[in-house]
């Protein structure tokens, strides 16, 4: 590893599993201190034990907006500082526009979207007082760019993380902040695992996959921790496609595997 993150203080939203997780990993093994978090406290316990001193799980959620300005405020009290920042948490509760309940609506895009500005702001806030600059790196989706079946508001969710990074790359420019989005394919992570458990899915899912394959975590942390190093010093309200090129071929017709429309008038 390269020990871009020296010395660096790193907070996770979501780093309990998948990309989040790897995240973590990739920072820590190139010198940051890392404050995660997640509300599966189980995965932060086994994280803080797989990777020992310097990385600490925060239970947290990242809809509420006390939790997130404790996760930075922990950061700030154990390691002095937040100088980077990922807001990676995210599912969600699939179903036709026709279908979807008010309750499964609100908790796909409060946790997809509001949870990332939420993160942004009190982030941003820590960073403006340290007058140090930083950057934050959204995971935001392909999804922000190709609609699925039943995913309207996944899609919607993740379009809106794609434009609050630009907003955000505008509004903290002045203070040295800079702010870029990921937007990942198929990903295997505990997330996706409905698709990876569904062998037809999954072909259809990597038949229109250029590269042949679905990506791993590790393939998503690489990236953004490019986009959050001064390897990326001139790059800020960027959104970075990292998906094995399925942008170009299109999204598989999901209508087999999510099942038809339930509401008949």
């Amino acid at each position: 590893m390269t020990g871009r993150f020296k010395d660096k203080v790193a907070v996770v939203m979501g780093g309990a599993s998948g990309i989040g997780l790897a995240i973590g990993r990739r920072l820590h093994a190139e010198g940051a201190k890392v404050v995660a978090a997640d509300v599966n406290q189980d995965g932060l316990r086994e994280a803080e034990t797989e990777l020992g001193a310097g990385f600490v799980g925060v239970h947290a959620d990242v809809t509420r907006e006390a939790d997130v300005e404790r996760v930075v405020a922990t950061a700030v009290d154990l390691f002095g500082a937040a100088d980077t920042a990922f807001n990676v948490a995210g599912a969600s509760r699939p179903g036709y526009i026709v279908d979807l309940s008010e309750a499964e609506w609100d908790f796909t895009v409060d946790l997809c979207l509001k949870g990332v500005f939420l993160g942004m702001k009190h982030q941003a806030r820590q960073m403006m007082r340290q007058k140090t600059g930083g950057t934050i790196v959204n995971i935001a989706s392909l999804n922000a760019h190709v609609p699925m079946h039943a995913g309207s508001a996944y899609v919607s969710a993740k379009a809106g993380v794609e434009a609050l990074s630009k907003n955000g790359a505008l509004e903290f420019a002045e203070y040295g902040i800079r702010v870029n989005a990921i937007l990942p394919g198929l990903v295997q992570t505990p997330l996706t695992r409905r698709h990876f458990d569904n062998a037809d899915a999954l072909a259809a899912f990597v038949a229109r996959i250029p590269l042949g394959r679905p990506a791993q975590p590790e393939e998503i942390a690489a990236p953004a921790l490019f986009l959050a190093s001064d390897d990326a010093s001139y790059v800020s309200g960027a959104s970075l496609l990292v998906d094995g090129a399925w942008a170009v071929s299109g999204y598989p017709d999901m209508r087999p595997f999510r099942g038809p429309v339930k509401w008949n008038g």
